[in-house]
C-alpha cells in the first residue's frame, strides 16, 4: 500500500566545511545543492546568515514522504559571529507565530504546518568538544526545536578518538544545561533486543556521520563511500559511522515522536507565552480603563474613542469574559505541560 505523509521541516545547522550538503544528499539520495555556488574570500567575509528551503520526496517501504530541508548558509562563517544565531531563532519563532495565527483563525481544518521538527546540528571533529559558538547556538534554540547533535566528518577520527569525543560532548551538553532531543523510554514489557537497540541509539549521541554520493567497490560490492589510500570508508556500514542509525531514526522509528514533542512541548510553551502576554495586555487595559472611569473625569473612557458609558461598560464586560476564557485556557495548558514534564518529556 502506498501513501504520502509529511515530515514537514528539518533544519540543518553548522558552519561551512563540515559536510552538511553532502550528508543531506546522502540521507535522501538526491542532489539538493546542485546549483550551489562557492563564495570567494571577499564574499565570505561580508556574507550574512541566510535562510534557504529545499523540498524532497522519498519513499520508504511503499510510503512516500515529503520533507522540507531548511539550511542557513553563512552561519558561523563571519569574522564576528556574535548573535549569528538570532536569525535562526527568529525564524523558528516566525513559524510558531504563523501556526498560532492560523490555529486561532476561522479556517482551522487545513493549516499548513511549517514548524521545524528537528534541528541537525553539526559539531566540528577538529576541536576538543563543544566550542562557544556551539554552546550559544544550542542554548538559544533548545526550547524551540528538537536538537539532534552530529559529529561531522567522522572519517577524520580514529575509533579511539570517537569513543572519547562522544561521552565528552554529552557531558558538556549536560553541564551547559542544553536540552537536546530525548529518545522516549522503552516500556517495561518490551523485549530485550528492542531495549538493547534503544540503548544503542541513545549511546550514539552525538551521531558520527560521513557523507558521500560516490559509489565505490568494496569486497566485490558496490557501496557508497570514500576511497582512501589505506582503504574504503562505507557510509552505510554501522562499524564505520552512525549514518544508518541516524537515517532510521529520522525517517522510520522516531519521526512521529519528533513531531509530537514539537507540538506538545515546544509549540505549547510558545503558545502559553503568547496567551500570558495577551492576558497581561487585557488586564493592563482593563485596569487603566477602570481607573479612568473611577476618577470621575469628564472625557470618554479611552477604549474606543467616542463611545458612551453604557457602551464602555459593555466592552469592559466583554473583555472580562475574554480574560476569563483565556485564563482557563492558560490553566489547562499549564496542567498539560506539568503532566508532560512529570512523564519525563
Amino acid at each position: 500500500m502506498s501513501g504520502k505523509i509529511s515530515l514537514d521541516e528539518c533544519r540543518i545547522r553548522g558552519e561551512s566545511g563540515l559536510g552538511k550538503s553532502t550528508l543531506v544528499n546522502s540521507l535522501f539520495l538526491t542532489d539538493l545543492y546542485k546549483d550551489k555556488r562557492f563564495l570567494n574570500t571577499e564574499e565570505r567575509i561580508t556574507q550574512t546568515v541566510d535562510i534557504t528551503k529545499h523540498s524532497v520526496e522519498i519513499e520508504e517501504k511503499g510510503v512516500r514522504l515529503r520533507l522540507t530541508i531548511v539550511d542557513t548558509p553563512g552561519f558561523g562563517d563571519a569574522i564576528n559571529n556574535e548573535e549569528c544565531w538570532k536569525q535562526v531563532a527568529d525564524y523558528l519563532d516566525q513559524q510558531f507565530e504563523q501556526y498560532f495565527r492560523d490555529e486561532s483563525g476561522l479556517n482551522r481544518k487545513n493549516i499548513a504546518d511549517n514548524r521545524i521538527h528537528c534541528c541537525l546540528y553539526f559539531i566540528s571533529p577538529f576541536g576538543h568538544g563543544l566550542r562557544p559558538l556551539d554552546v550559544e547556538f544550542m542554548k538559544a534554540v533548545h526550547e524551540k526545536v528538537n536538537i539532534v547533535p552530529l559529529l561531522a566528518k567522522a572519517d577524520t577520527l580514529t575509533p579511539a578518538e570517537v569513543s572519547k569525543m562522544k561521552p565528552k560532548i554529552r557531558a558538556e551538553i549536560k553541564s551547559y544545561g542544553i536540552k537536546i532531543y530525548q529518545f522516549p523510554e522503552c516500556d517495561s514489557d518490551e523485549d530485550e533486543e528492542f531495549k538493547r537497540q534503544d540503548q544503542e541509539l541513545k549511546d550514539s549521541i552525538p551521531f558520527t556521520v560521513i557523507g558521500s554520493n560516490t559509489v565505490v567497490e568494496a569486497k566485490g560490492k558496490r557501496v557508497r563511500g570514500r576511497l582512501y589510500p589505506w582503504g574504503i570508508v562505507e557510509v552505510e556500514n554501522p562499524a564505520h559511522c552512525d549514518f544508518v542509525r541516524l537515517r532510521n531514526m529520522l525517517i522510520r522509528t522516531h519521526m512521529q515522536d519528533l513531531k509530537d514533542v514539537t507540538r506538545d512541548v515546544h509549540y505549547e510553551n510558545y503558545r502559553a507565552q503568547c496567551i500570558q502576554s495577551m492576558t497581561r495586555m487585557v488586564v493592563k487595559e482593563r485596569n487603566r480603563n477602570k481607573l479612568t472611569r473611577d476618577s470621575g473625569t469628564d472625557f470618554p473612557i479611552p477604549i474606543i474613542s467616542g463611545v458612551t458609558d453604557n457602551e464602555a461598560e459593555k466592552i469592559i464586560r466583554e473583555k472580562d469574559e475574554e480574560l476569563r476564557r483565556m485564563q482557563e485556557m492558560l490553566q489547562k495548558i499549564q496542567q498539560q505541560m506539568h503532566s508532560q514534564n512529570s512523564d519525563g518529556l
